[in-house]
């Protein structure tokens, strides 16, 4: 009898341990990604792709959805969704019906500007997109999730290390980390989340600096990594969080030492 106690007491955490580590798979999975047709998202897409998962990418522009979705290919699935619009993320949310993950990563080029220069209607559309838009899909969301789901927002370096130019950025994102940690309590067990990405080569700074490149080199070189991330390198922080079933109200940055320099 003793003999068969000690047994059970030491197979007993090799039992949980293998729970959990079938618990991180994203085989099979339903992956939502709003903003998942370029950089960060795209890159997420894939990931989730190549872990066996079913994705669902989504953006305003009709041209990208498809050749996002062609890049993809099976079982991806692209559709057209303006953020912008409340109405059309219920609609969208309601054609989807029952999903796994949320990855919310849209947003337009980023507006660097005095605040004496931005006017109220940059503002609001910036905003619209960047936080309305998340917390739209959110609301939409958490009742299709099915159980041991999660809700990953997308911030930034700027919420900690805000520049001249970039309050209403540093705004938002600092407003969707706040977003994050409430939601995290209230919709429980539902897990929400949110990585906050520092500068990152992709297409995004094509519009939001007069000379991306050299904007890049100069970036990466006062960081501790000596270099600006990959959007691969980013994905990969959504994926851990995705699959990692402890993970919850938790911000993660992928910054290359920013909040350090």
């Amino acid at each position: 009898m003793e003999a068969y106690v000690l047994a059970m007491a030491v197979a007993e955490p090799r039992h949980r341990i293998d729970e959990g580590m079938d618990s991180m798979s994203l085989t099979g999975k339903k992956i939502v990604i709003i903003g998942g047709t370029s950089g960060i998202g795209f890159a997420v897409a894939q990931q989730a792709v190549a872990a066996g998962a079913d994705v669902v990418v989504a953006s305003s522009n009709q041209d990208r959805v498809d050749a996002a979705a062609k890049r993809l290919g099976e079982p991806a699935e692209g559709r057209r969704l303006d953020v912008a619009d409340g109405n059309a993320i219920a609609a969208f949310f309601e054609q989807v019906g029952e999903f796994d993950h949320l990855v919310y990563t849209a947003g337009e080029s980023l507006l660097i500007k005095p605040l004496v220069d931005t006017t109220p209607q940059e503002a609001r559309a910036v905003f619209e997109r960047r936080f309305w838009g998340a917390f739209l899909s959110a609301k939409y969301a958490a009742p299709r999730l099915r159980d041991g789901g999660s809700i990953t927002f997308s911030s930034g370096v700027l919420a900690i290390r805000p520049l001249s130019g970039t309050a209403l950025t540093a705004g938002i994102t600092g407003g969707i980390e706040a977003l994050s940690r409430a939601l995290a309590v209230e919709l429980a067990p539902l897990r929400v989340n949110v990585i906050q990405p520092g500068v990152i080569r992709t297409e995004l700074w094509d519009g939001s600096v007069p000379d991306p490149e050299a904007f890049l080199q100069g970036a990466g070189s006062e960081l501790l990594t000596r270099r600006v991330g990959t959007a691969e390198e980013a994905a990969a922080a959504y994926l851990f969080v995705l699959a990692n079933a402890y993970v919850t109200g938790t911000t993660l940055a992928i910054d290359g030492g920013a909040a350090l320099v």
